[in-house]
């Protein structure tokens, strides 16, 4: 589903509309395009090949695994398939683990990327608990592919930094610091992280 560029616009004018900041960046940068990703295991999955590795490796990699299982492959299509079968599609001894952790927990149904818990912190709680998937990756999920409005991905480091330029600071705060300075945004976090990454390094700010 995801944040639609309706959704985005709407949310962002409604903070802008209480935060001078937000408004003045918001008229120099304009508004970000929305990141809309399906909702599933696969993308997940997408996540845990992209981790360490060049955008370009990771489609190598898909390719190769899609080539080799089919297109919207099961979880059960993956774990079938031995060390050598996976290597040769590129997944290294270390993401072989993480691949294999998420499809067996999808596979038993530990984790149901349907029925999510709708508490976001209930949501990345159970998506952690996947090997290889931290805070940060649960939180781009749930923000790119379900759309949750208060996501807010406070660790990414471009987050940070756009963060503390929006509120007049002159070093990146740490993740802490930003997650308390976007508490005035609630409950529209998940429009505002989108529009940092817009912001980071934009020199129109």
């Amino acid at each position: 589903m995801g944040l639609t560029r309706e959704r985005l616009h709407r949310d962002l004018d409604a903070v802008a509309a209480h935060h001078p900041a937000v408004a003045t960046a918001l008229e120099r940068c304009g508004y970000p395009e929305p990141r809309l990703h399906p909702a599933g295991y696969h993308t997940m999955l997408r996540t845990i090949i992209g981790q360490q590795v060049s955008v370009a490796s990771a489609a190598s990699t898909w390719a190769r695994l899609e080539q080799t299982l089919g297109k919207d492959f099961a979880p059960a299509d993956l774990l079938a398939r031995d060390f050598d079968e996976l290597r040769a599609c590129g997944l290294s001894r270390q993401k072989q683990g993480y691949v294999r952790s998420l499809c067996e927990l999808v596979d038993t149904n530990v984790v149901d990327f349907v029925d999510l818990p709708s508490d976001d912190e209930a949501a990345i709680a159970e998506l952690t608990k996947i090997k290889g998937i931290g805070r940060w990756s649960a939180e781009i999920y749930l923000l790119f592919a379900e759309g949750r409005p208060d996501i807010w991905p406070a660790g990414d480091l471009a987050v940070q930094q756009a963060c503390g330029k929006l509120c007049g600071l002159a070093e990146r705060p740490s993740e802490a610091e930003t997650r308390s300075l976007a508490q005035p945004w609630r409950p529209r976090r998940g429009a505002m992280a989108i529009f940092t990454w817009h912001v980071y390094g934009n020199p129109a700010l």
